[in-house]
């Protein structure tokens, strides 16, 4: 007995000993988190945390596209085969609660001086009306009465949606620095250009009051504390919209409909079989969705109703797919990150997490210091046009790559005269010298669009189809569609400065380090 209390306390003396010990660097053999040997720092953070509403999606490989006949034969959704990282996505669609939440925000920080800035913002609740229709009670009701609360906000354009994905990431990162005791929450003199953004603290530009920062050990700081960094590992990732190859795969649930490595069935719905209805005997025959079953006949007949909602449902009425997440088919269809193509899978495209949309931004710099616009507080950023000497990427635009862009249109540029037939049929003489040569194709990328959108027919100018750079990616049917829109590969789209009440959206976030959900 003796014997064993002296090991036990050995035991317990090497655990205090090692955790007092300085970690070591296994390339120098210097001590980290050290001052007196250079107070490199290492954190002790290794861990993503999943920030609020958000649901881990183990990423991998899956069909993308169609995978039974397309019934309106638009040839827009070919199946093909992609890989998907794992990420983060919003358990339920945003709701109006969490809008009216972010709108507070906004026209507190901003009301009282830029008052403009919170109607940008604010739903467009007379997307309700209709020519002959009787709506009324939505466009007065939907987003303001407390009934609506769980319900999901409509009414948002794509670039609203962009802006709560950067308000909701400010607020989050904002309260982990002061749960951490590192800044002070001082909502008493809120304004927009002291109001927390993550970027803008990053930078080192934040010009709200810091209170226990952390402890510097760079020796020629002079003991001077410091701000969080990335290399901290505290804050997370921004919020954003998913790419709609995350989308579908986020919807589509694979992850408990694989044995072995195997796909058992490629499935059409976020729940397995081909039919909107339960095969579950508890709730047989119910339907799994909210959607139009045919013209006249939205939520079915009193007494007996199918689905249960003629316009909107709560965002967690039906049973989640097995991501668990709710209302990937239905209730609202849903806005991607996506610009709008018709061949989603371009010869010599990315298989691996594509997305189209890349536009490359950095920060603007005066004096060496990272430029901040004064009336909102905001990081001023450019086009990274004068980092072009690569291979990976030649322009800060790549929205038009193989789809629009110099080395994918379809006129001959080695020809004179195909280019001088369009300029000389161009309404705009400024627009049709943009188009003249590689350089001013890179550098006008609209124009390039224009170019292979649009076409002179006989006695019509300037025809044009609905495409261009500012049409965004919808997925997931809504209460206002038909079974054929729920399917986790029908795709189409809608201009993202419009919106409507049959879209809403939700959001992901990047899954950093380990991919396996184990």
């Amino acid at each position: 007995m003796k014997n064993l209390k002296i090991a036990s306390f050995l035991l317990v003396a090497a655990v205090v000993l090692t955790g007092c010990s300085k970690q070591k660097s296994a390339t120098t053999g210097w001590n980290y988190n050290d001052p007196e040997w250079g107070g490199f720092e290492v954190s002790q953070y290794n861990e993503q945390i999943t920030a609020p509403g958000l649901v881990f999606i183990e990423g991998g490989a899956f069909t993308m596209g169609r995978v039974s006949d397309d019934s309106r034969y638009q040839w827009n959704n070919v199946a093909h085969n992609v890989t998907v990282s794992s990420f983060y996505m919003d358990e339920t669609e945003v709701t109006n609660q969490s809008y009216r939440e972010y709108v507070y925000w906004m026209r507190r920080a901003y009301g009282e001086e830029y008052p403009e800035r919170v109607r940008a913002i604010y739903p467009d609740t007379n997307c309700w009306r209709d020519k002959l229709a009787w709506r009324e009670g939505f466009v007065d009701y939907y987003f303001q009465s407390p009934i609506y609360d769980q319900y999901p906000v409509v009414g948002v354009t794509w670039e609203q949606a962009q802006k709560y994905c950067i308000w909701r990431t400010d607020r989050v990162n904002e309260k982990i620095l002061v749960d951490k005791g590192i800044i002070v929450l001082d909502l008493t003199d809120l304004r927009g250009e002291t109001a927390f953004q993550t970027d803008v603290y990053l930078a080192g530009q934040y010009r709200g009051e810091s209170k226990n920062e952390l402890d510097n050990l760079d020796p020629s700081a002079g003991g001077e504390p410091r701000q969080v960094r990335r290399e901290d590992g505290i804050l997370v990732p921004h919020y954003r919209l998913p790419t709609e190859a995350e989308w579908e795969f986020a919807a589509l649930g694979m992850v408990g409909n694989t044995y072995d490595e195997r796909i058992v069935e490629h499935k059409t719905y976020p729940w397995a079989g081909s039919s909107v209805r339960s095969a579950n005997k508890k709730y047989y025959g119910q339907f799994l969705a909210n959607f139009k079953r045919s013209r006249g006949d939205a939520m079915g007949v009193a007494g007996n109703l199918n689905d249960g909602w003629d316009y909107t449902c709560p965002v967690k009425w039906y049973f989640p797919n097995d991501y668990g997440l709710y209302n990937m088919a239905g209730n609202v269809s849903e806005w991607c990150m996506d610009v709008y193509r018709k061949d989603q899978n371009p010869v010599g495209g990315e298989d691996q997490n594509p997305f189209r949309g890349n536009v490359y931004r950095t920060p603007t710099y005066i004096d060496e210091e990272i430029a901040i616009n004064d009336t909102t507080g905001s990081i001023i950023y450019k086009n990274v046009d004068d980092d072009l000497n690569r291979r990976n990427y030649r322009q800060a635009d790549n929205i038009n790559y193989l789809d629009g862009d110099y080395a994918s249109n379809i006129y001959d540029y080695t020809n004179n005269s195909s280019i001088t037939e369009w300029v000389n049929n161009s309404d705009d003489d400024e627009e049709a010298g943009a188009n003249m040569g590689e350089d001013n194709f890179l550098s006008n990328p609209d124009s390039v669009t224009n170019m292979m959108y649009r076409r002179n027919v006989a006695n019509q100018r300037n025809v044009t189809s609905l495409l261009s750079n500012k049409v965004r990616v919808v997925k997931g049917g809504s209460w206002n569609d038909r079974a054929y829109w729920m399917q986790s590969g029908t795709r189409r789209f809608y201009e993202q400065d419009r919106s409507t009440s049959w879209i809403g959206f939700r959001c992901a976030m990047d899954r950093l380090g380990p991919r396996a959900g184990k």
